[in-house]
Parts: C-alpha cells; structure tokens; sequence
C-alpha cells in the first residue's frame, strides 16, 4: 500500500466508497473507516499502519496547503 488510491481500493473491498466534497473530511471518514476494520480484526496490522500513515500524512499535507 502506497496512496490513498490504495487504501481506497482496500475500503472498497469491504463495500465502502467516501466521498463528501471535502478532501480532508474524505480522508478523516477513511481514516475512521480503516479503524473500524481494524478492531473488528478484518484488516491486517501492517496495512491498517500503513493507511493510517499515508492519510494522517496528507491530511496534514493538505491543511498546511490552507
């Protein structure tokens, strides 16, 4: 897992698709998203790291943007 693209192909997986408008709210929805997946054991620990690090990454990529 490399981009966001990738982590939205993993939450697609499980039938979710994020899209609010707002690009930072998208990414703190998948970030919610991949918790859950997380703590009900559907996900493995390296990949929720992974999605985890490249969405918080961007979320602040993107509010320094502002």
């Amino acid at each position: 897992m490399k981009t966001i693209y990738d982590v939205q192909q993993l939450l697609k997986k499980f039938g979710t698709i994020i899209y609010i408008g707002d690009r930072v709210s998208d990414l703190e929805l998948m970030e919610e998203e991949m918790k859950q997946l997380y703590q009900s054991n559907l996900v493995e620990p390296k990949d929720y790291q992974m999605a985890v690090l490249l969405l918080r990454q961007e979320i602040q990529k993107l509010k320094k943007q502002e």
